[in-house]
């Protein structure tokens, strides 16, 4: 009789072993630890062993995702044997040389703990083929388990040795959960996984097309672009869309073209679902995914905006008659959530509490400004970071993976960011001294606009320069200061594109690494909405001259533009002004609308 799978025993507190400090090693340590597991790094090399505890004690804390109390320890070692000591599970990440892999685990089958998990990181190697020196009975706790390149991608795939133990999958589904990961099971064993045997028939036929001239890699690279990553599109739906018929009918011209076998195209399509009726969306019975009985648009379609009013513009302003407001998505309904704000100007709402966070900026050139936080479920405001800590905050974005909070301070010509509840408070860039008139009187050194990316490991800020002068400014930095560096001798900081009218609020779509911003400048380039396309890492595209004036201008003829809000998934846009405007539009600039006008209001930051 079968007798079914127990995990390792006690293994909460059991150490995790990664064999192989480098890059990816280190970041597989760092996800161990922040899901509350102590680590040991396993490397010969001692600099590889110091660089990789740096790294995970600089990066586990971003990682955990707010979860900073349950965050592990880690260690290094020389020798394998003292790593593995009470281990409960090992991921190999040695370099991809198959012998040296086939060694590794014969010496884990014999001094690991007998309970212990036995991984492998290889993404060219199946693990079964690892298994030459490797006992019976250790076969079944043995598995592929390859990760990509976290914090940007998160993703983990487990795949058997032909022998794994069904159970350690929904086990290690689990575990991997907790440390923020998305893992993916492969049902059978494959060569290259999942992720990356999509990845080889992409590239495969893309070195087909440059190869027969077809095109040139800008075109390709525009149209991909404009498919799959402005446009949405996935395979599967995508050929649910066209209709699995039709995919047939043109897989058999390549089919025949071509001199290729039909069995895991057309055949697999043909006895799998077309001659059961299943022929994607137009078909009742569904396609490659099951029927959808109703077509609804992404829920933020639906979510209320949360709108600034600066107050200046009402019938009695004050200093103190600025609102925070929830507008319905038609433009027809607004209603005050929060009244009598010290000329409040950037917001933004944590999706996972719906808490809005917003900034006063207070007198401008006096230490009054705030950040405050709405709960909408208690009906209540409380101060964050308090008058007299910073001068004139701005614009205002959140890191929903670290919790923190980051906005510009204006005036004190700086950005800082915190946690969510307002403690450590950190300023991040010194843009200009602010106790130097001369420096505090140059808008060039004026942080105004923010936005932060996660995925891509930067931030990034406007300096707007003079009111309509052209010297406009948008930098970026990343999220983890460089090892040994302060804010003063910090040299990660990047102008990613300069000489801009006036530009103030930013927003980044980190999917199509488009850098969006708002411009009060003068015209042509000002009161506008705009687009720069940065490369891949979220670093500005440079000509051979250096240039990086190639960015976009969406849309134009806004009255003094202010707030931005990206709403990808609906492919709109959201932009405020201080003429008492919001708009919306397409992505592209298009179909640009006046979704709400009130002459009494000045309108600044937007959320939804």
């Amino acid at each position: 009789m079968h007798q079914s799978w127990t995990p390792p025993q006690n293994y909460r507190n059991r150490p995790v072993v990664i064999l192989g400090a480098g890059v990816l090693g280190r970041r597989i340590g760092c996800i161990w630890a922040s899901a509350g597991f102590d680590v040991r790094l396993r490397d010969p090399s001692d600099q590889q062993r110091e660089d990789g505890l740096a790294y995970i004690r600089e990066n586990v804390a971003s990682y955990a995702k707010g979860s900073e109390d349950r965050i592990g320890t880690a260690q290094a070692f020389e020798r394998i044997e003292d790593a593995l000591a009470d281990a409960w599970l090992v991921i190999e990440a040695v370099p991809e040389k198959i012998q040296l892999k086939i060694d590794t685990f014969a010496q884990l089958d014999i001094q690991a703990p007998n309970d212990c998990i036995l991984a492998s990181n290889s993404s060219s190697y199946r693990s079964s083929e690892m298994l030459e020196k490797v006992s019976e009975s250790t076969r079944k706790r043995i598995l592929n388990m390859h990760y990509y390149m976290p914090p940007q991608c998160m993703v983990v795939e487990l795949m058997t040795d032909g022998y794994t133990e069904e159970g350690i999958f929904s086990f290690l589904v689990e575990r991997c959960k907790e440390g923020n990961t998305l893992p993916f099971i492969a049902r059978k064993e494959s060569t290259g996984f999942i992720f990356n045997r999509l990845w080889a028939a992409v590239k495969r036929e893309t070195l087909s097309i440059l190869a027969e001239g077809v095109s040139v890699p800008e075109e390709i690279d525009t149209l991909w672009t404009e498919m799959f990553i402005n446009g949405r599109s996935t395979p599967c739906k995508m050929m649910d869309q066209v209709g699995l018929d039709t995919v047939a009918f043109i897989e058999s011209h390549y089919v025949q073209e071509r001199g290729i076998s039909s069995e895991n195209t057309v055949d697999y399509l043909t006895q799998n679902y077309i001659k059961h009726g299943k022929l994607g969306t137009k078909s009742s019975q569904g396609g490659l995914y099951p029927p959808v009985k109703s077509q609804t648009t992404d829920d933020s379609e639906n979510s209320p905006l949360i709108v600034l009013d600066l107050g200046l513009s009402a019938a009695s302003p004050t200093m103190t008659s600025g609102s925070v407001l929830e507008l319905s998505t038609d433009g027809k309904h607004m209603k005050t959530l929060v009244e009598n704000q010290s000329l409040p100007d950037g917001v933004a709402v944590d999706p996972h509490t719906n808490r809005v966070f917003w900034t006063n900026m207070g007198i401008p050139g006096k230490n009054d400004g705030s950040v405050l936080v709405f709960d909408r479920q208690e009906n209540t405001t409380k101060e964050l970071v308090s008058k007299s800590s910073i001068n004139t905050p701005k614009q205002l974005a959140l890191d929903t993976v670290a919790n923190k909070i980051y906005f510009c301070d204006r005036e004190g010509l700086s950005v800082y960011r915190c946690n969510f509840d307002g403690s450590q408070l950190e300023k991040i860039v010194q843009a200009g001294n602010p106790n130097d008139s001369k420096e505090a009187a140059d808008a060039r050194n004026w942080c105004v606009g923010i936005t932060v990316a996660p995925k891509l490991g930067k931030f990034y800020w406007t300096q707007k320069g003079p009111s309509k002068s052209g010297q406009g400014r948008i930098f970026s930095a990343n999220i983890s200061l460089p090892a040994d560096q302060s804010l003063a001798s910090r040299t990660d900081i990047e102008c990613i594109i300069d000489g801009l009218p006036e530009p103030i609020d930013l927003e980044i779509d980190e999917t199509s690494c488009f850098l969006y911003w708002t411009d009060r400048g003068e015209i042509p380039y000002g009161n506008s909405l705009n687009r720069l396309q940065l490369d891949k890492s979220g670093n500005a595209f440079h000509t051979s001259t250096g240039d990086t004036h190639n960015f976009k201008v969406l849309s134009r003829h806004f009255n003094e533009a202010i707030g931005l809000k990206l709403d990808t998934k609906n492919n709109t846009i959201y932009v405020t002004d201080l003429g008492g405007n919001i708009y919306r539009c397409d992505l592209n600039g298009e179909n640009k609308s006046v979704l709400h006008f009130d002459k009494l209001r000045a309108f600044t930051g937007i959320a939804f």
